[in-house]
């Protein structure tokens, strides 16, 4: 038993990679990219997010960290800033796990969507700060607001096709050890 809880982390997060490699894929297409479009949302922070407050296990900070620091690379955004953000915005739910596991769905949404928003702020002063040109403020909250409306959906698919859900109060894993 003890063999299969170790390979279920391990198929997670291979599961994880592989989402966020096909993620960027779509990504890295040429389509939809006319003059004025607006942004889609971004949906592998809702994959993270979603899954950070389900099962952080399943979510290592170094992997995290790789993932969107390659991320960071392809789309030629400032190499490290937005991965430190994300690492912060993941261990301040990671933190607060015992929180979120008593709170309702709409709770949990709300708290994933400010800490987006605040995500969102962070960045754009310190590429402000750095005066780095960036896009226009309403295409970020474009993006955030779509991506707080995906949360949601990420979240049900996830539930209903990996079967990851927060860990019941007192549930515990083959060894014995509190989820």
């Amino acid at each position: 038993m003890g063999d299969f809880w170790r390979q279920e982390q391990l198929i997670f997060r291979a599961l994880f990679v592989l989402i966020a490699l096909l993620l960027l894929f779509i990504r890295l297409l040429p389509l939809g990219n006319a003059p004025g479009a607006l942004p889609g949302p971004d949906i592998l922070l809702c994959v993270i997010m979603a899954w950070i407050v389900r099962r952080p296990e399943f979510l290592p900070m170094p992997l995290i960290l790789v993932v969107i620091l390659a991320e960071d690379l392809i789309l030629m955004r400032p190499p490290g800033l937005w991965t430190a953000i994300v690492i912060l915005a993941t261990e301040f739910l990671r933190g607060r796990i015992a929180l979120t596991r008593e709170l309702s769905f709409l709770v949990e949404w709300l708290l994933v969507s400010g800490v987006m928003l605040g995500m969102m702020l962070v960045y754009r002063l310190t590429l402000g700060i750095a005066f780095v040109p960036q896009a226009p403020f309403g295409f970020a909250i474009v993006q955030v607001l779509w991506s707080i409306a995906v949360y949601p959906v990420v979240v049900g698919l996830s539930h209903l096709a990996l079967d990851l859900r927060k860990p019941a109060t007192g549930e515990v894993d083959n060894f014995g050890r509190r989820l």
